[in-house]
């Protein structure tokens, strides 16, 4: 009934049995594996060949009616994600510094930290560069990292399927606990309620919580007083906007990483013209290497000049996800329809991941919202998308080059 919609890897992990609601499998890491990542695609099956309002339920071979318990796979970093790899400058000096510390003795230097600062400035970095740290440093450290919108999903299911204690094992045992956009908590009182707790639990504890918003905690909106004070008590650091020297280094160090040769001349000249964020840089660096490609020109601050003429007053404009959804849809000749759906056909999936690839690049919006537009995907969906397009990037022109063209046409479409 089911295996048609596995990967080839999940096929002959799971049987069926006569129940329709109840999925047998062989141990507890295949439930886990199914009841994390596969529980929406079975329950839509399950209700189309049914005709009923029916819920699926995992467990093992042989324990029929026990409840399957939460995944709790490792968390998915971004591989670029290292403080190796993040340029530290006066803007974001404390909040790296901070983060160093942490990952180095957890739960003993500050705890929690906050971080806050506008989208695309290098908070998913760090939280990322933790965990990354964390696991190099202490082997079989069990890590928590997911956006709040996550953690409130995973929360409302957890009351809906009464699995509660199997929630609590989830974030109140672990050894760090990384929060990104803790300010969807906001008008969530039953979720603030929860959290509230399980901040106690783990701070008493002496585990490591780690937390990041767009502004500090006084000002998140319809926050209960009893979080912002505790959201107070370790370390709130702010990230600004990057200084010209650091736009610099950090549209070197973006180069370096994908194997690219750029002149000073040129990273000088994307810094002063791309100041809002750090996304925004590396959207015009692989702007201009496509037109390089394209060409078949070196990467001269002329063609630099050109590649980015109609860009730079990116800061001062207003691209949306439909935007970029418009521009795609009509390129790929799919419906927007199709990138909502849950199909995977390489000729869907493969519009659907740059339009998320585009939209972290050339929005300030964050994964959750990007997922959101395009069918519901959570974060991880999102972040490995933008991974899997930067990876065709790099290995192939190709790419490179149709990325920039779609990215310049987004921009067209907007008024000067």
């Amino acid at each position: 009934m089911t295996s048609a919609r596995l990967p080839a890897e999940e096929k002959g992990s799971i049987r069926v049995f006569r129940k329709p609601t109840r999925i047998g499998c062989p141990d507890e890491a295949s439930v886990a594996f199914l009841d994390g990542q596969c529980r929406s695609s079975f329950t839509r099956a399950a209700q189309q060949i049914t005709g009923h309002l029916v819920t699926v339920t995992f467990c093992v071979d042989g324990r029929e009616g026990v409840a399957a318990p939460e995944a709790r796979p490792g968390p998915v970093l971004h591989p670029d994600y290292t403080f190796d790899n993040f340029v530290v400058g006066p803007s974001n000096r404390l909040a790296q510094a901070s983060c160093v510390a942490v990952s180095q003795s957890l739960g003993q230097t500050y705890n929690p930290l906050f971080l806050y600062g506008n989208a695309g400035l290098g908070k998913t970095h760090l939280l990322h560069a933790v965990c990354h740290e964390v696991r190099r440093r202490i082997e079989g450290a069990v890590i928590q990292l997911l956006s709040c919108e996550d953690f409130i999903n995973r929360f409302i299911r957890a009351i809906e399927q009464g699995n509660m204690s199997g929630f609590h094992s989830q974030f109140r045992t672990v050894d760090a606990l990384v929060l990104d956009d803790i300010q969807f908590l906001r008008e969530r009182e039953q979720s603030q309620e929860e959290f509230f707790h399980t901040f106690n639990a783990l701070y008493n504890a002496g585990k490591q919580i780690i937390l990041s918003a767009d502004s500090p905690p006084n000002e998140i909106p319809s926050l209960e007083a009893r979080l912002i004070s505790r959201f107070n008590w370790g370390l709130v650091a702010r990230i600004d906007p990057p200084s010209y020297e650091t736009r610099v280094a950090i549209v070197q160090k973006k180069a370096r990483l994908r194997g690219l040769e750029i002149s000073d001349e040129v990273a000088e000249y994307i810094g002063r013209q791309v100041q809002a964020n750090i996304r925004e840089l590396e959207g015009a660096l692989t702007t201009i290497y496509a037109m390089a490609t394209t060409m078949g020109e070196p990467v001269t601050l002329a063609l630099a000049q050109t590649a980015l003429e109609g860009q730079i007053h990116l800061a001062t404009r207003h691209i949306t996800i439909s935007d970029i959804i418009e521009i795609v849809t009509r390129h790929f000749d799919v419906r927007i329809t199709d990138l909502q759906s849950k199909r995977r056909t390489q000729s869907i999936t493969m519009p659907r991941q740059i339009c998320m690839y585009l939209a972290r690049h050339m929005t300030k919006h964050s994964l959750e919202e990007i997922g959101g537009h395009l069918g519901g995907r959570d974060h991880t969906t999102v972040m490995h998308a933008c991974s899997k397009i930067a990876e065709a990037r790099d290995a192939d022109p190709k790419m490179e080059a149709l990325l920039g063209e779609l990215a310049k046409q987004v921009m067209q479409t907007q008024p000067a």
